[in-house]
This record gives C-alpha cells, structure tokens and sequence, in this order.
C-alpha cells in the first residue's frame, strides 16, 4: 500500500559492440533538447540539488554489486555517493558537458534521454533526483524506466511536485505577458501530484511502495542566478538584451513574494519522492 505524506509549515546490453546510448550521442548533440548547462556554475549556485538529495541516496539503498542506472546522472555527485555502497552505476544525462564531468569522476556515462533508453531488463534499480519534471513524455519515461528495469527492480526518483516553483512560474508568465515581442511562454516543467503519478507509475506495472509530496523552502543566492542555469531552454530566443530585462522583471516581481530581508532568497521548492518496484 503506498503511503501519503504531505508536510505543510544498464549483464550490459550491447548493440554491434556499442553500448546501446554510443550510437545517439552524436546524433543528440545536434538535437534542440540538450541542456546547455555548465558544470561548475551549476554546483557553484545549486550544489544544494545533490547535497538535499542524500536521503533519496538512503531510501535507494545500494548493495553491493548491484547495477544501477542513474537517470539524469547530471555531474555524478549523486552517482559517486551510490557506488560508495559497492554498486556500479551507468549514468545517462541529456546535457554532454555534465556527461563530461560525470565521466571525469570514473562513473560510466553516456548523453541520452530517459525517453530513449535502449536497455531491457538490466538494473537491479534506476535512481534519477532532479530531472523528471523537466521530461513532457511522462509516460515514456517510465515505460523505458520500467523496461530498464529487472523484475523486481526499484526504482527511486525525486523531483518538482505539484507547487513546486509556484511564485517564479508565475512570474515568469506574467514577464512574458507584458512583453508580447518575446513571444509565448512555453512551459518545460512537469510537476505532478502523487495520485496522478502513482497512476503513471501503476499503469506501466510498478508498485508504489511510498510516494510523498516535501514542500522544501531552500535558500539561494540570487534568484537571478536560477534563472541563468534553469530557463535557457524559455529564453534561448530572446536577444541578450531582451534577457536581461526578463530576468530584471523577474527579480522586480520575485523580490515581493521569495525574498526578505531577514532571508535573502527563498525558492519555493516542493518535491515528490517515490520508492516503487516492478511487479509485471
């Protein structure tokens, strides 16, 4: 039975002697879907990503010698803490300059989409923090999730929940309103509440053995600084100019709802955290 809690306050699968993910990465190099994040200024604003992650490490619980995929491996902060525990992971990312630094770490890793995984019944567990929110083809995510997946398999994955960034979406479409030149906001993100997605997640063949909704009031440098790393994708059509004044009129908007002076800034973060395992 999967519990509610809501608090207020990939043996390897060769193709051709490729890994399966070898054969698309230069193919989705040139695709319009990869993030163009920098590594060292991601960790330099929001090492806080991985860092409140380490409990979804705990409730992963690795053994040793287990297989296990990190889907949105991002830098391989997260997958360094799991091979710790004796397990070997494969980490796949769609943004090749995190693949990078993820390999700079020792951790196997390839550019892919969780969409696109071309694994059948490999991990013993997949493990992703931080990246389902920003895939629209849910159901195909955890299709491939669950076809990655051995039977019996866990898969264990944080991310945005419903509420999550409420006070800077908001914004973010009330800058796009008043300007019309920057066209419309096209919203990336996916945040589900934990009904819909235990349905996803039952409708696919997993069983949903704890899923709960963490509002997570986290603390940021500048929040001009989030919309640097996180927007790219919303913005990367304005003119630098043009971004300039997006993100100013967002801070103008963002300092009367997430910021004080006691504070600083406080990004309105909720997350949804699930434990489900493959039963068919």
């Amino acid at each position: 039975m999967a519990v509610y809690v809501v608090y207020f306050c990939i043996s390897n699968y060769w193709c051709d002697g490729n890994h399966p993910l070898q054969n698309k990465e230069e193919k989705m190099k040139n695709t319009k879907e990869i993030n163009k994040w920098n590594p060292e200024t991601y960790n330099k604003h929001t090492a806080f990503v991985s860092q409140l992650a380490l409990p979804v490490v705990e409730l992963l619980n690795p053994q040793e010698g287990e297989h296990i995929l990190d889907a949105g491996c991002g830098d391989g902060t997260l997958a360094i803490e799991i091979e710790k525990y004796g397990a070997k992971v494969v980490g796949v990312d769609m943004s090749a300059e995190m693949i990078e630094a993820c390999k700079e770490k020792g951790i196997e890793a390839y550019v892919g989409s969780v969409t696109s995984l071309s694994y059948a019944n490999e991990f013993d567990a997949v493990f992703s923090n931080a990246t389902l929110h920003w895939v629209k083809d849910v159901k195909g995510a955890v299709e491939n999730i669950a076809k990655s997946l051995k039977n019996g398999g866990r898969f264990v994955a944080e991310f945005g929940g419903v509420g999550n960034m409420h006070h800077v979406v908001v914004a973010i479409q009330q800058v796009f309103d008043n300007h019309p030149e920057f066209g419309a906001f096209q919203n990336p993100w996916y945040f589900p509440t934990p009904k819909e997605y235990q349905a996803l997640l039952e409708s696919v063949g997993f069983e949903v053995k704890y899923i709960e909704l963490i509002p997570r009031s986290t603390p940021m440098d500048d929040i001009v600084h989030w919309l640097d790393i996180f927007v790219n994708g919303i913005t990367e059509h304005l003119s630098k100019e043009q971004f300039e004044v997006f993100k100013s009129e967002c801070r103008d908007i963002l300092v009367n709802t997430i910021y004080s002076e006691e504070k600083g800034w406080i990004l309105d973060y909720v997350r949804l955290r699930i434990e489900a395992v493959k039963i068919g």
